[in-house]
C-alpha cells in the first residue's frame, strides 16, 4: 500500500512535526484540530492511518500489523521529502513510531509517546483479543451503533460518562470504510510494535510520555505510561493533575508538550 492511498494532510513551515492516530480515530484525533503547532513555526503533516478515515483499506484484511503502519509511516516521509521529524503519537500511533524509531533512529529528531496501552505481558491475553473481537464484530454488523452496544457503558465518572460516548460516534463516523476499521480492530491489537520494554533503550532524541490517569481513561493506564517512560532514556512523563481533564485531550496543551520537545531537539 503505498502513501498516495493515505489522506494526508500538511501545514505550516518549519521543524517537521508527524502526528499519528490511534486505532478508530483519524487524523483530526491527535491534537484535537488544534494549529498551535502552525502557527508556532513547525510543518504539522498529518494523516489517517489505512482503513481509518479517508485512507483507503489494507490490501488485505490482516495487513494492519504494525509492520504495516511503520512502512506507512516511511513513504509518507520519503514522498514528502523529510529527512528526520518530531513525531507525536497516541495509542496505536505511538506504538507504531516508537517502533519506526527503533528501527530508524536516524529519521526521528524527537517522540511525543501519547497514552500508549501495549504491555508485551498481557498483549495475547485470549480475554484480552476476545474483546476486540466483539468490538470488530459490532462495528461489522451494526456500524456505529454496533460498536457503541458492543463497547458498553464507558467505564469513567458518571459526569463524563455521556460525553465519552459521544466522542466514539463522532470518531466512527469518520471513516469512509467501515469494514476496513473492523479488520484493524482483530488485526492491531494482536501485532507486537516491539518484543518487550527493554526495546526502548534504543530510543535516542528527546522523548515525552504523555500518560492519562486511570480515571479517566482506563484503557490507556496509567502505569504502562509510566513503564515507557522509565524504559526510554531520559524520557520526561506528564500526566494531568488529579481530578483534571487529560492533557491528551486538550489539543492545544498537548501541541505545546509537542512544541517543547521539538525545541530539545538536535537539528
Amino acid at each position: 500500500m503505498s502513501a498516495e492511498h493515505l489522506y494526508v494532510t500538511e501545514g505550516g513551515e518549519g521543524v517537521p512535526v508527524v502526528l499519528l492516530h490511534g486505532l478508530t480515530a483519524t487524523h483530526r484525533y491527535v491534537v484535537m484540530g488544534s494549529r498551535a503547532l502552525e502557527r508556532a513555526g513547525h510543518r504539522v503533516i498529518a494523516y489517517d492511518a489505512r482503513g481509518h478515515g479517508r485512507s483507503a483499506p489494507a490490501p488485505e484484511p490482516g495487513a494492519y500489523g504494525y509492520e504495516d503502519l511503520v512502512a506507512d509511516l516511511e513513504r509518507v516521509l520519503d514522498e514528502r521529502g523529510v529527512r528526520r521529524a518530531v513525531l507525536a503519537g497516541a495509542s496505536m500511533g505511538a506504538h507504531t513510531l516508537l517502533r519506526f524509531a527503533i528501527e530508524f533512529p536516524e529519521r526521528v529528531a524527537a517522540v511525543v509517546v501519547i497514552t500508549p496501552a501495549y504491555d508485551p505481558v498481557t498483549n495475547d491475553d485470549p480475554e484480552r483479543l476476545a474483546e476486540w473481537d466483539r468490538l470488530a464484530a459490532g462495528l461489522r454488523s451494526g456500524g456505529v451503533e454496533g460498536f457503541v452496544e458492543a463497547y458498553g457503558e464507558p467505564a469513567v465518572p458518571d459526569p463524563w460518562k455521556a460525553t465519552a460516548v459521544k466522542v466514539i460516534r463522532q470518531r466512527l463516523a469518520q471513516h469512509e470504510h467501515p469494514d476496513a476499521v473492523a479488520d484493524a480492530l482483530s488485526a492491531v491489537p494482536r501485532s507486537r510494535p516491539f518484543a518487550d520494554l527493554h526495546a526502548l533503550a534504543a530510543i535516542e532524541g528527546p522523548a515525552v510520555v504523555v500518560a492519562d490517569r486511570d480515571e479517566a481513561d482506563p484503557g490507556h493506564p496509567l502505569s504502562v505510561g509510566e513503564d515507557y517512560a522509565r524504559a526510554i532514556p531520559g524520557a520526561r512523563l506528564v500526566v494531568e493533575e488529579e481530578g483534571k481533564s487529560p492533557i491528551a485531550w486538550q489539543g492545544g496543551q498537548l501541541s505545546k508538550v509537542i512544541a517543547e520537545a521539538a525545541a530539545e531537539a538536535a537539528w
